[in-house]
């Protein structure tokens, strides 16, 4: 099936993404600096003679001998408590790292897929989002480091389409969830699930009336991988319609825990996005995708996950 790279590989939508072109047949090479990731997510891949792990921060220079068809650049520091903490690096890696990659997969004649993001949007001013918007972005804002790194990356990545005939994929990703989230990188799904099993209150940023769309892991995999074998060089959302209130959620995650857990209101953070919602009717038409797995489906397993972490660590709910 060919050989592809995948930066950022030891991360959490990286790691599943690194099973999956495995499964498909692929040889996997992935690259991560390991300042997010965690190799803990990608021991049991190992085993596996087709899959190669190079510890290596992408904003160097990119060489690997050989064949390469692909390369899927996930390298970022994607929650808020990582880029708010290597805000620098979020930087260097949306910039630095893009131009490398995409320097290597011109080289390789490689197609290069861009994770982006629905950060690109910022608070927007419409709901649903499409592709077309722009975006309403606050780029000296605390998030402006990882949502201008984002949007270079995009500009970064249509030039080298366009003046070098760079075959190219961006993938808009929306609020993924599911096993390998991190327990502490305050992400809303890890924040809430392990205060809800630890018996302590779920904290809800502003009155919890903003939204966001929850998609589970396995579905945003099927996106990218179907995307990647598109021809669609322009962007494409993934995410999951199914737009929720965060209190609302807030509830569910205590339903489905049994937790007796309260819900702890604290002042919602600057620039926090009001509304957050994909249109995904472009995914639907070019990639016949579309989220399969329910929201509570999908919460299940990953309390399941997080359950399991606990234990391991010694820790009782």
């Amino acid at each position: 099936m060919g050989r592809v790279v995948i930066t950022g590989g030891a991360g959490f939508i990286g790691s599943h993404l690194c099973e999956r072109f495995l499964k498909e047949g692929y040889e996997v090479v992935c690259l991560d600096n390991l300042i997010t990731g965690d190799l803990r997510n990608i021991k049991h891949l190992f085993k596996n003679k087709k899959f190669e792990f190079v510890e290596y921060d992408v904003t160097n220079y990119i060489y690997i001998d050989g064949k390469v068809s692909g390369i899927l650049h996930l390298a970022s520091c994607a929650s808020p408590v990582d880029y708010l903490r290597f805000p620098i690096q979020t930087l260097k890696v949306g910039s630095l790292g893009t131009h490398k990659a995409l320097g290597f997969a011109m080289a390789k004649k490689a197609v290069f897929l861009l994770a982006s993001t629905s950060e690109i949007y910022g608070d927007p001013l419409v709901n649903p989002q499409k592709e077309n918007y722009w975006g309403n972005v606050n780029c000296i804002g605390p998030r402006g480091v990882y949502d201008e790194s984002k949007r270079f990356a995009e500009a970064m990545t249509m030039a080298y389409h366009y003046t070098h005939g760079v075959a190219v994929r961006i993938a808009r990703i929306f609020n993924t969830y599911g096993p390998r989230m991190r327990p502490d990188d305050g992400r809303v799904v890890p924040a809430f699930i392990n205060q809800a099993i630890a018996g302590k209150p779920l904290t809800v940023f502003g009155d919890g009336s903003q939204t966001r769309s929850f998609c589970y892991i396995d579905d945003m995999v099927e996106g990218l991988f179907r995307l990647f074998k598109s021809s669609a060089a322009t962007p494409v959302n993934l995410g999951n319609p199914d737009e929720k209130r965060i209190v609302d959620f807030a509830k569910v995650v205590l339903k489905l825990t049994k937790s007796k857990s309260k819900i702890s209101y604290r002042k919602l953070p600057v620039d926090d996005p009001k509304v957050r919602c994909p249109d995904i009717g472009k995914a639907k038409r070019i990639l016949r995708w579309e989220p399969k797995i329910s929201f509570e489906d999908g919460l299940k397993e990953t309390i399941k996950y997080f359950r399991k972490l606990r234990g391991r660590s010694g820790r009782r709910n």
